[in-house]
């Protein structure tokens, strides 16, 4: 690691008071070294209500943390205001982390191994599910709320997330990459950008040791929601998929994407009596058919920006 380098790692947060947990936890965490170590935090109300909360909790760090009021309601802008700020000091790596998370203390060091020792564009790690004990046991059996990703044979990552990411700034796949506004109030803008820096020729390494938690709050553990969020990721790869494509394209998508969804209902009835795989299924299913939608001109689903104060906003993607 060369002398003077430096980690940002950003939040975005909107409305939510555990930003302050979020905060704490990177208090714990083990310093990669001499490398210097900030936090960025982009406030994405309307008004600043998250000032105090960073401002307190960013008192207790060992670390500078700085708060930015990115008022758009629109995550995509909270997220390139973090990368122009880390860009802007010098950073040479930029960690992304939610405002509903925790990490073990060795997480980024983790992270930052992974970069390193496989000379990537970038590193991810799995978040794991923290759930009441009001959500349903299939819910808690089946992990449904858990990140991990898929990985190709010679084990990176096909697609990225920012709710557990590291950021080599500096690498050539980065160039020109940021979050797209036009899908700030969809979500699928982290996949979006990951799916750029993958066509840029970077890649994504996976650090199955750097996990984050995040906590399941009560009205997200619901078989609705997890149906609605798949929804959505299926129209965000349905999207990117067909960047460009033609009417025959999209139809020759479309067939494909609706046998997907009926063979998960297919499989969801045969399974009636098992509720972690008829549900399971059916969230696929909702995958596929958020697919078709695109295929066949839906417009996305809004999700950022549309629940009152102290309610949970983040999709997951």
């Amino acid at each position: 690691m060369t002398q003077g380098e430096s980690i940002a790692i950003g939040l975005c947060t909107y409305r939510r008071p555990s930003v302050a947990e979020t905060l704490a936890s990177l208090g714990r965490l083990q310093l990669p070294g001499s490398v210097k170590v900030s936090v960025i935090v982009a406030d994405n109300d309307t008004t600043p209500t998250g000032e105090d909360i960073v401002r307190n909790a960013g008192t207790e760090l060992p670390f500078p943390v700085t708060y930015l009021f990115a008022p758009a309601n629109n995550i995509s802008v909270a997220r390139n205001a973090i990368l122009q700020a880390a860009r802007t000091s010098g950073a040479r790596y930029l960690a992304f982390l939610d405002d509903d998370e925790t990490v073990d203390s060795a997480w980024l060091v983790t992270l930052l191994d992974a970069v390193r020792d496989r000379q990537c564009a970038c590193a991810i790690g799995p978040v794991q599910a923290d759930y009441h004990d009001t959500a349903p046991p299939w819910m808690r059996r089946g992990r449904m709320h858990d990140t991990v990703p898929k990985l190709d044979p010679e084990g990176f990552a096909v697609t990225g997330y920012t709710c557990n990411t590291l950021i080599d700034l500096r690498h050539p796949a980065l160039a020109g990459c940021e979050f797209d506004p036009a899908r700030g109030k969809t979500g699928g803008e982290d996949t979006a950008f990951f799916d750029r820096i993958l066509r840029q020729g970077g890649q994504i390494a996976y650090a199955p040791q750097a996990i984050a938690y995040e906590v399941v709050p009560p009205e997200r553990a619901r078989l609705g929601w997890l149906l609605r969020r798949r929804f959505r990721m299926g129209q965000t790869h349905g999207d990117l998929l067909l960047r460009d494509a033609g009417p025959l394209r999209r139809a020759a998508q479309a067939a494909t994407a609706g046998a997907k969804a009926l063979a998960c209902l297919a499989l969801g009835l045969g399974h009636l009596a098992n509720p972690v795989k008829r549900n399971g299924a059916l969230v696929r299913g909702a995958l596929h058919l958020g697919n078709v939608s695109v295929c066949a001109g839906s417009r996305t689903l809004d999700i950022y920006g549309t629940k009152p104060l102290g309610a949970s906003q983040r999709p997951s993607n």
